[in-house]
């Protein structure tokens, strides 16, 4: 690890001391400083590959180091820590770039892992740079805009994919754009500049859908009144995308099979087979192994489709990427409704990092253009939003369920048969909402008792019962 670089920030002298002697002891370079603006100087000096600092410091706090350290080197991973963690900081953090976000005390195994993870990302990130920008300059791959782990990984997918002449199966739930990656595995190979044919193979009726995909001859059925060249045909040379494979019926599946072992094409009612060129990239929003298990997909024609395969996260798997979709759309619809909107509020943005988002990245998209649509002022707030977005956090703040006492997805309690503490729930509800107001208040305490609607004695009586929890 000594090739690579670490910049500890924090006022806390113990706390530098402490990351530093546990990073040099994992083998990385560290330096350390007890201000943002010394970090800055050195970073605009000697440059690094990690920042780890903290998010309250006098002067230069930590979000604006990170927005300064961004400007120098956007990939430069940045790394907050705070003892005061909220929504709000949280979403400003993502917002401004970070990579990733610890609340102290922390698991130093987590920080090692976490390290490890973001140079690795940091060196996939370098490789795939002009893939990306290739890719949202040519085919407006705003679906897939973000630096998530899971999308880093997507995007060296891509890359290596393109390069082969083998078969391709995009996997992912609808709205998570498999015709875009799809789109994106054939620029970037060397069949670029041949065509690009796209069948739906759930849109297109059965008895016509054989004649769509190989071609048929006059008069072999009725309506053919001439020669016809199917998709396959059209394809030769490029690329043949079939979108939902798994609406195939059984007979063309065999059918389809023939075509990719033999690489030739029979119309319906001719006799003569044509060899074509072609590389054939399917998709399915279905688990297509169960297909095959239940009988309705052929596992020969899975393994021929599967020989690569490509599996595309759903947008809540990837929530650090939503802020920057966000505002990717809000700038689109603002410009396309001629809107004078600033800015998405916090409150707006906050619930849609918390949604789930069933339809992906397309329901975001709808989210937002709906929002621009109805607001009113300057800023678009929370009550533009759909109801299904506002509603979310509340209609999951209670889950009863058995087995153990755990956290729902949306952070609610969950009540089982071997019950709970409930003084002890609801303290630490309480202790983190007491913390919420103090940093929201910078740590007065009478402007946090009136923020919380308490009295200033109450206030001081729920720190100290707090201050060594």
């Amino acid at each position: 690890m000594a090739k690579y670089k670490l910049i500890v920030v924090d006022d806390e002298e113990s706390m530098r001391n402490f990351l530093s002697i546990m990073l040099k002891k994992e083998g990385y370079d560290v330096s350390a400083f007890s201000t943002g603006e010394d970090a800055l100087e050195f970073f605009r000096a000697e440059s690094a590959d990690i920042v780890m600092t903290d998010l309250k410091m006098p002067g230069m706090g930590g979000v604006a180091l990170l927005k300064e350290l961004k400007a120098l080197d956007s990939n430069v991973a940045v790394i907050l820590m705070t003892a005061y963690a909220s929504v709000d900081s949280a979403v400003e953090a993502m917002r401004a770039g970070a990579y990733d976000y610890f609340t102290k005390p922390f698991n130093i195994d987590e920080i090692k892992l976490h390290l490890k993870r973001a140079l690795r990302l940091k060196e996939l990130e370098q490789e795939n740079i002009l893939l990306k920008k290739d890719i949202h300059s040519r085919y407006g791959f705003s679906n897939f805009i973000g630096t998530s782990p899971l999308m880093l990984e997507i995007y060296a997918l891509i890359s290596s994919v393109a390069g082969t002449r083998t078969n391709v199966l995009i996997s992912g739930e609808s709205g998570t754009g498999k015709e875009l990656v799809a789109r994106a595995v054939h620029t970037e190979g060397d069949r670029k500049d041949k065509p690009f044919v796209t069948i739906n193979c759930g849109a297109i009726p059965e008895n016509l859908l054989e004649s769509e995909l190989f071609g048929h001859k006059k008069g072999a059925f009725t309506g053919a009144v001439k020669d016809k060249a199917g998709l396959a045909e059209m394809a030769d040379g490029g690329t043949l995308f079939l979108d939902e494979i798994t609406e195939l019926p059984l007979n063309l599946q065999v059918k389809l099979l023939r075509f990719l072992q033999e690489k030739t094409v029979r119309r319906v009612g001719g006799s003569v087979d044509k060899v074509v060129d072609i590389r054939v990239i399917a998709a399915t929003n279905r688990d297509i192994e169960g297909e095959v298990k239940a009988g309705r997909f052929r596992e020969d024609l899975f393994y021929r489709l599967n020989v690569l395969g490509i599996d595309l996260p759903p947008l809540r798997a990837r929530k650090e990427d939503i802020p920057k979709l966000a505002d990717f759309f809000f700038d689109k619809y603002v410009k396309e409704n001629g809107k004078d909107i600033k800015r998405i509020s916090e409150d707006a943005l906050a619930l849609l990092v918390d949604y789930d988002y069933t339809g992906n990245v397309r329901e975001l998209e709808n989210a937002i253009e709906r929002g621009v649509a109805l607001e009113s002022t300057d800023v678009l707030r929370a009550g533009s939003l759909p109801p299904a977005i506002r509603d979310f956090k509340v209609a999951h703040s209670v889950v009863v369920a058995g087995g153990g006492v755990a956290e729902s997805d949306a952070g609610a309690v969950v009540i089982t048969e071997a019950g709970l503490d409930l003084e002890q729930v609801v303290g630490e509800f309480e202790r983190k909402i007491i913390m919420d107001a103090l940093k929201k208040t910078g740590g007065v305490k009478k402007k946090a008792a009136e923020l919380l609607k308490i009295s200033f004695r109450s206030m001081r009586y729920k720190i100290s019962k707090y201050e060594d929890t």
